[in-house]
């Protein structure tokens, strides 16, 4: 009768293991939904933010191209402009100026990633990333970043010019 007992005692045991598991599943889906839509919700303040300031740039600066940028580098945004270099001696030559800011698409790693690339007259200036995790995301410091990066472009362009 002991053995009986103890069977099933394991077969509970195994049962409990079981609902623990399939609970553990559910949770863990459930925290990838979140994720997802933390990353979401995220991604659509931030880029709209960039948006305001690439065009305040663009405004700024006659000449620079807007465009949206949505596609599997992120969402987000750029300003771009082609200038034609009239020095003598040297014969006319074009000049390519850039800033491009985008949220990349969520990860593995469930954080949250600003990336931003800057050329000025065919020079790269800066290739930045910025990130933090999803549970840790600090609205104030992403939007400052973006702030910081829109600025330092503008004072590099204005100094080129």
């Amino acid at each position: 009768m002991e053995f009986q007992k103890r069977l099933d005692k394991a077969i509970q045991r195994g049962q409990r293991a079981s609902d623990a598991r399939a609970r553990a599943e559910a949770e863990q889906a459930l925290s990838e939904k979140e994720l997802q839509r933390l990353h979401g919700q995220h991604r659509l303040e931030f880029s709209e933010h960039v948006e305001r300031c690439l065009r305040q740039l663009a405004d700024r600066f006659p000449g620079f191209r807007f465009e949206t940028i949505v596609d599997n580098r992120g969402w987000g945004a750029a300003i771009s402009r082609d200038d034609l270099l009239l020095k003598p001696p040297r014969e006319p030559s074009t000049a390519f100026s850039r800033l491009e800011m985008v949220i990349r698409p969520l990860s593995a790693y469930a954080v949250l990633e600003l990336s931003a690339k800057a050329t000025i007259q065919n020079k790269e200036v800066f290739n930045r990333t910025h990130y933090q995790r999803l549970a840790e995301i600090d609205p104030t410091s992403f939007t400052e970043m973006i702030d910081n990066w829109s600025l330092e472009f503008a004072e590099l362009y204005a100094a080129k010019n």
